[in-house]
């Protein structure tokens, strides 16, 4: 690489470096061009994603969180693929990816991945996102689209939920997508009108008396996919037109619960 102010071309070294991750000081390898006449750095896209990846893997080693390589290692020993890993955990490829080349994963994810690594069960349930059920979560998460689209989606008592499911359908599949795990444990089925809650009939009254302050807050990452699902969908039309071209509904027969795994082909977001 050319020294930016035209000193010519830098040398590649490794240096130890300290950098704050998620609240923690931590030291981490990392790996820049360095100009020998004026001391500047400077990185490629590949440094730069090494360089990330080994911060995020000190922070990971620092709190007790297996790091990508181990994860890499651990499925090799099994003899497994990322998709057969991605099964064993009941979670998408695509969250194995992540995790193994830098994203860090929760603590909760961080237990599903060694128990499916040691041969332990995980979760036999593939329709409620690795989360538990949480009827205050679905309150708080209404609530934050609300404020994000700036209306109201729990309507009145005879409201059938027919657009705040969809956002909320969304919400899930889209966070267990990235992360592995969904925001509010719901299961979801297809029915004429789209993706929708199951049992919605049921749940609506319960939602609607929910304590939000009883539920666990949203991480920021969980905020950032919420805005996301906002800015993609400002109406009620947008989001119901777009959940009924989604290939995971349009797969399933009336009445058919949709997995979270079905998540890795939403389009929409």
């Amino acid at each position: 690489m050319e020294c930016p102010n035209k000193h010519g071309l830098m040398a590649l070294k490794t240096m130890v470096k300290e950098a704050d991750l998620r609240g923690k000081r931590v030291k981490y390898r990392a790996r820049h061009c360095v100009c020998p006449e004026c001391g500047i750095e400077a990185d490629d896209l590949n440094l730069a994603a090494a360089n990330q990846k080994a911060l995020s893997d000190a922070y990971r080693s620092a709190v007790k969180l297996l790091t990508g390589g181990q994860i890499v290692e651990g499925r090799k020993r099994l003899n497994w693929s990322q998709e057969d890993l991605a099964k064993a955990a009941n979670v998408g490829i695509a969250s194995i990816k992540r995790w193994e080349t830098g994203q860090v994963q929760t603590k909760a994810m961080d237990d599903v991945l060694r128990n499916a690594l040691s041969g332990r069960t995980t979760c036999a349930d593939p329709y409620t996102g690795n989360r538990p059920f949480s009827l205050p979560r679905m309150k708080l998460v209404l609530g934050r689209f609300s404020s994000l689209l700036g209306r109201k989606l729990l309507k009145s008592s005879t409201d059938r939920m027919l657009y705040a499911a969809k956002y909320l359908w969304y919400g899930d599949m889209i966070t267990f997508r990235e992360t592995g795990q969904g925001l509010t444990g719901a299961t979801y089925a297809a029915l004429p009108h789209g993706p929708q809650l199951n049992n919605y009939r049921d749940l609506i009254p319960l939602i609607k008396d929910a304590d939000e302050t009883e539920a666990d807050p949203l991480s920021e990452y969980e905020e950032r996919i919420l805005a996301r699902i906002a800015k993609s969908f400002p109406s009620d039309q947008r989001v119901y037109g777009a959940a009924h071209q989604e290939q995971a509904y349009k797969s399933k027969k009336n009445g058919e619960l949709i997995p979270y795994t079905d998540a890795e082909s939403i389009t929409a977001v």
